[in-house]
């Protein structure tokens, strides 16, 4: 069995439009699980720049799948120790949710592997 880590990570900025609905924080934070391969997240890191709390959402087909709440001017590490399998043929992405018109940088890291 061949296994491949993978990593959702960067620094982006955000805009905050409220917390009522995810926006997707960058192109480059989706990823597509290749058919008859398994995802697994391993952990999420993440650090928030803006004085507010921001919560960043790991969406599955569109579906929330975890969130990631980031307090202001801080940071948060989740090992998530294979919690779920993510099925070849799904789209990962993370999202952001934040106070409307709350701007800032937030950092992430997104662990996983594929088998």
């Amino acid at each position: 069995m061949i296994i491949q880590n993978l990593f959702l990570q960067g620094i982006y900025p955000f805009e905050g439009i409220g917390m009522e609905k995810p926006v997707p924080l960058h192109s480059e934070l989706a990823h597509f699980v290749p058919d008859g391969v398994v995802n697994q997240t391993l952990y999420f890191r993440g650090g928030n720049s803006s004085p507010e709390l921001i919560t960043v959402v790991l969406m599955r087909d569109g579906v929330p799948m975890r969130y990631f709440p980031i307090g202001a001017k801080s940071d948060v590490h989740i090992p998530l120790r294979v919690v779920e399998d993510t099925e070849g043929g799904s789209v990962i992405e993370l999202f952001i949710v934040a106070p409307a018109g709350v701007r800032g940088s937030v950092v992430v890291d997104l662990g996983m592997v594929e088998h």
